[in-house]
């Protein structure tokens, strides 16, 4: 975790009414791994506090016995963050060093997002961690298929969780998982069962802006996005894998020549300029001319994180893969801009 006074990590716990977003919530919140962070909900009596409530802090905060202050969500999500980083200055809270936000169920996680990394006070002092998303694997399949906010909420996932295996056959599950994976090829993939379900460590705590987990978490996205069995792109050409489901589409390049990191960053820019609104996530693993180590990229739609290191690549394959999912991608499109910019001198 970040030391007490740097960036306070947020994490996004999101999925669509009667996901079970409750129950991942009330379980999480006994676990002593959480005691220094703080919980944003709707209302308290949604997630049934009371026999949590040690210690009424305020009028719209409670201290649990884990040590988790939880707050109420007072009109506009700004607001109500900078709010609470206030009162942890002042010393009204305890100082936590981990935020988690849970979305109402209808809510499209994208702009919530990029209020937390694109607003720039808040930017200052938090940075974005893990988005985790529940799915029902009972009505998850409908679901999707019905309402876009739900595709949204998995497209922008780091963590997907499906919930009440228990109560879904082993082949819809398997259905479902496959949807998913179509959706989002790079998030982890997780199940519940009742209240028995992946431990906070694995859903909040093991980010991928903490340094040590950083490394494992490209590691597994870079093996559930891996393109198909085709040619990989070299020289001035990179080679592309689709996967679409309704009109959330992801799109993998992978590219053999280490990037010319001033013309990649112009590329990029440009693209995000353009069509900014419609790619929800950009994940990329990146060589770079020049740089031994590999260069993380992470984005939610216009919206880049500074660029991290890893101290080696994973598994040693040293390309450059880069993994676009949005709404209304054009693929073929997309590789073909890529090309151009190779073409033009992008690649080493």
């Amino acid at each position: 975790m970040a030391a007490i006074d740097g960036p306070i990590t947020v994490n996004v716990l999101t999925g669509f009414l009667g996901s079970g977003k409750t129950t991942l919530l009330r379980r999480l919140l006994r676990s002593p791994a959480l005691h220094d962070s703080a919980v944003l909900i709707n209302e308290f009596g949604e997630i049934g506090l009371d026999h949590f409530l040690i210690e009424r802090v305020d009028g719209d905060a409670v201290l649990l016995q884990s040590g988790c202050v939880c707050c109420t969500i007072r009109g506009d999500l700004r607001d109500s963050v900078r709010d609470l980083y206030d009162r942890r200055q002042r010393g009204d809270l305890p100082a936590f060093r981990r935020l988690i936000i849970e979305t109402t169920g209808l809510a499209d996680p994208a702009p919530i997002v990029q209020t937390l990394v694109g607003e720039p006070v808040l930017r200052h002092h938090f940075v974005l961690g893990n988005v985790v998303t529940l799915v029902d694997s009972v009505t998850g399949a409908d679901t999707l298929a019905r309402h876009e906010e739900a595709s949204k909420q998995v497209a922008v996932a780091d963590q997907l969780v499906l919930s009440k295996t228990d109560l879904a056959s082993a082949a819809d599950v398997a259905r479902l998982e496959g949807l998913l994976r179509r959706v989002n090829p790079t998030a982890a993939l997780d199940r519940t069962e009742g209240e028995a379900g992946p431990a906070p460590d694995r859903l909040l705590t093991s980010d991928v802006v903490d340094p040590e987990s950083r490394a494992a978490a490209v590691a597994n996205w870079l093996a559930e996005a891996a393109p198909g069995d085709h040619d990989h792109g070299s020289g001035h050409h990179a080679s592309a894998d689709v996967n679409r489901h309704g009109d959330i589409a992801a799109v993998s390049l992978v590219l053999d020549e280490p990037l010319d990191w001033t013309g990649f960053g112009v590329w990029l820019t440009m693209l995000l300029n353009r069509h900014g609104q419609d790619v929800l996530r950009v994940k990329g693993l990146l060589n770079i001319a020049g740089v031994e180590t590999p260069v993380v990229l992470h984005g939610v739609q216009h919206v880049i994180h500074p660029p991290a290191h890893l101290a080696a690549w994973p598994g040693g394959d040293t390309r450059t893969r880069l993994v676009f999912i949005g709404r209304g991608l054009d693929g073929d499109l997309l590789k073909r801009s890529f090309d151009a910019f190779l073409a033009l001198g992008g690649a080493g």
